[in-house]
């Protein structure tokens, strides 16, 4: 395995706060610490063994949640320190009876190193395959503060599609009902699986920032809790407790779908992680407000429209949040492009999921009690279903128009759909064409797509 150079640096360590470092943080100068931080933890894996002072090996059955695969294991063969790199190793598995069963490693410092803010990063480089979401996030120490999760908050530092590693995400949930918060990050040049990469966040009363190798990509200072029935905790709950790390690799599951006949479980499937470190800044003020939540509730075009370029007139890539925006899940590949005033959504790998191939378009105003009509034109080059919703990614996907199933034929056809918006108000609707997880890949056509007040 080809061992990527850390980078060096010649800065002096600040000094650490009392009583919150080990002494390892005064024997390594070439930390670079960040002005006016200095460090309060951290673990280079410069060793020959885990460090299971700080680090707990985690077991958990296949199942236990979000429908993933693996059975999270403690025998140091998924999890493991290797040429100054922490390995998360997941396996796949097969029986006498030709059985499948995967394998992996979740890691975590819960009632070994917790902390509350800071700057807290990690080099690492991500596995490659479908069916692979590795992640390094946070959980609260005390999961009961606040109630159960998502209650309690979450933190994810980084998450990574195995089949999709030019892009990363960062996200709070929080909330009752479940919110999220969430940032993108996508790389211009390589991928996150071919080499190592610092994800960071910033915490602070009142504000969590995101980075990508230094740079800042999501900011979020909008998030709540609340028991059942009550008026929601003092802001900044539930993100002012101490929170402790985690690092796994999770195998198939809702979102990233299950492993492929060709995903690998090689070199290539490993969570190699370089060091993880903790600063601190000596104090935080956490005498902050909750900032007035502010909506985007952008105006319809002179038709009375939503619905941005509905009729191809502007140019599309199909891979930024402008209007159109073609995404890949669990397992589905293919592509987007404008044909002919449509746009045809190709398929080459459907997926296990309706959601492996979309077409979507977010940021729609949606407004509490309206009534609304969809509309578009679409058909297919030989018969096939297609799947047509409106959500809200804020709130966990929620539905607006529940989820229809749109039989497609070979000449155009028109359809329409009406339905009341029963939230509140949300400046972030999003309408989904789902085209995954059928048997069919014949290629969709879709235009004049209007989202209007009935």
């Amino acid at each position: 395995m080809v061992k990527f150079p850390r980078k060096q640096t010649a800065m002096v360590l600040a000094a650490a706060l009392a009583g919150s470092c080990l002494a390892s943080c005064s024997s390594d100068p070439q930390i670079e610490v960040p002005e006016g931080y200095s460090l309060v933890w951290h673990d280079e894996f410069d060793g020959d063994a885990l460090n299971e002072e700080d680090w707990n090996r985690d077991f958990r059955r296949s199942g236990w949640v979000n429908n993933e695969l693996q059975t999270y294991l403690m025998d140091p063969e998924y999890s493991y320190v290797e040429d100054g790199d922490l390995v998360i190793q997941p396996v796949r598995r097969v029986d006498e009876n030709g059985r499948v069963s995967y394998a992996s490693a979740r890691l975590n410092t819960m009632g070994n190193q917790t902390f509350q803010y800071g700057r807290i990063e990690a080099r690492i480089r991500v596995p490659q395959g479908q069916g692979f979401l590795p992640a390094f996030w946070m959980m609260p120490q005390n999961e009961t503060q606040y109630g159960s999760w998502p209650r309690c908050g979450e933190i994810d530092i980084m998450e990574v599609l195995g089949n999709d590693t030019d892009t990363a995400y960062g996200t709070i949930h929080y909330g009752n009902p479940h919110r999220e918060n969430q940032g993108v990050y996508d790389l211009t040049q390589g991928d996150f699986a071919s080499d190592y990469h610092v994800y960071a966040i910033d915490w602070e009363p009142g504000q969590i920032s995101w980075y990508i190798d230094g740079n800042l990509y999501y900011q979020t200072s909008d998030w709540y809790t609340a028991m059942d029935g009550q008026d929601p905790r003092p802001y900044p709950a539930p993100f002012d407790q101490p929170f402790y790390i985690i690092l796994n690799v999770a195998v198939g599951g809702t979102w990233p779908g299950d492993p492929a006949d060709d995903t690998p479980f090689d070199e290539r499937a490993q969570m190699r992680v370089d060091y993880v470190r903790v600063f601190q800044r000596d104090s935080y003020d956490e005498n902050v407000e909750r900032p007035e939540p502010t909506l985007n509730m952008r105006q319809a075009d002179q038709n009375g429209n939503y619905i941005l370029n509905p009729d191809l007139t502007q140019e599309e890539n199909f891979s930024d949040n402008e209007a159109w925006r073609y995404i890949n899940n669990a397992g589905g590949a293919g592509a987007a492009s404008v044909e002919d005033g449509f746009i045809a959504v190709t398929t080459s790998d459907s997926g296990s999921e309706d959601y492996s191939i979309q077409l979507v378009q977010a940021g729609l105003p949606m407004h509490e009690n309206a009534h609304y009509v969809l509309s578009f034109d679409a058909y297919a080059d030989e018969p096939r279903t297609m799947g047509v919703d409106v959500s809200a990614p804020d709130y966990n996907y929620t539905r607006y128009m529940e989820d229809e199933e749109v039989e497609l034929g070979t000449e155009v056809q028109h359809y329409e759909f009406e339905f009341d918006m029963n939230g509140a108000d949300d400046d972030n609707g999003r309408l989904e064409f789902n085209i995954g997880g059928t048997d069919s890949s014949a290629t969709v056509y879709i235009s004049n797509v209007t989202l209007m007040w009935g």
